[in-house]
């Protein structure tokens, strides 16, 4: 099966395009002990709460760095709690921003797809076909490569808006999208620039290319999931394929809550992201 075929079916069946971002931060985590048992317990009481309440997202995304910011006891979790979402069915991307010469990428993409067992992973453009080539292999065999395209944090304005004959680096890493298409590549494009989101959007789509979309940014860098459901389906886009992502907002929405119940209040927030979203009934209404 190939990915984008993975993507429409868990959407469909989980009626979810919401993305829960995986990012452990152990002062966050009110419980007792080392960052492996912390983060375990963690995000398996936010798993069963999940089964519990059939309040599914769409696919989960750990973040690599902040488990390998631990060594070894990290990576270790990062290990488990990837079986675990697995074991429950869902797809899994590592947010590993990947990207090297030749070589080195192959051996990164690798240790993504045959160590972690991954469905996914984000990868850094800038070094050309070469650095992105070994990962779009994987494609072949039913996996995800999401391209940094446009993303969200303020600095991304410091090179991805750089333009030259007109057109901006952003735009330029899109029609490289398209020159490299295969079956699971897709585009990292941030929800805190609504109108580059519809314009890449809609290049993809005029190119008749089915690119999946991971969209971070929701939630508390500003983003809006009303804005962006907005200009995905002004640009005719299939919702399914899309995952619009929410971390801290999710993971840590006890906070906001102020509960201990940490995991009933993931669930709740992955229930007010799914209702705002409106998923099912976007789709229904395109049918």
């Amino acid at each position: 099966m190939n990915y984008l075929t993975k993507l429409k079916k868990s959407a469909e069946q989980n009626n979810s395009i919401v993305c829960m971002g995986i990012d452990p931060i152990l002062e966050k985590m009110k419980i007792p002990g080392k960052p492996y048992k912390v983060f375990v317990k963690f995000f398996s009481d936010i798993l069963n709460a999940i089964v519990s309440e059939n309040m599914h997202p769409g696919i989960v995304k750990p973040n690599y760095a902040f488990f390998a910011m631990h060594g070894f006891p990290g990576l270790r979790a990062l290990k488990k709690i990837i079986n675990m979402y697995h074991k429950e069915k869902f797809l899994v991307i590592l947010d590993a921003k990947r990207g090297d010469i030749g070589k080195t990428s192959e051996a990164y993409a690798k240790e993504v797809f045959d160590f972690w067992k991954v469905d996914a992973v984000t990868v850094a453009p800038y070094m050309g076909t070469d650095s992105v080539q070994p990962f779009l292999e994987f494609c072949d065999k039913g996996k995800g490569v999401y391209i940094l395209n446009r993303t969200s944090n303020p600095g991304a304005v410091d090179f991805q808006n750089i333009v030259s004959d007109g057109i901006p680096l952003y735009l330029r890493v899109s029609h490289k999208i398209v020159d490299w298409y295969k079956q699971g590549i897709g585009a990292v494009v941030g929800a805190t620039y609504p109108a580059e989101l519809e314009q890449i959007s809609s290049y993809f789509a005029h190119s008749k290319k089915e690119v999946p979309l991971l969209i971070p940014g929701v939630g508390s860098q500003g983003g809006s999931a009303a804005e962006v459901v907005a200009a995905l389906t002004k640009a005719g886009n299939d919702l399914a394929l899309h995952r619009i992502n929410s971390s801290s907002g999710i993971i840590f929405a006890y906070e906001k809550e102020k509960t201990d119940d940490y995991a009933g209040a993931a669930v709740k927030a992955i229930k007010r992201l799914n209702d705002e979203i409106n998923f099912k009934s976007i789709q229904n209404n395109s049918a």
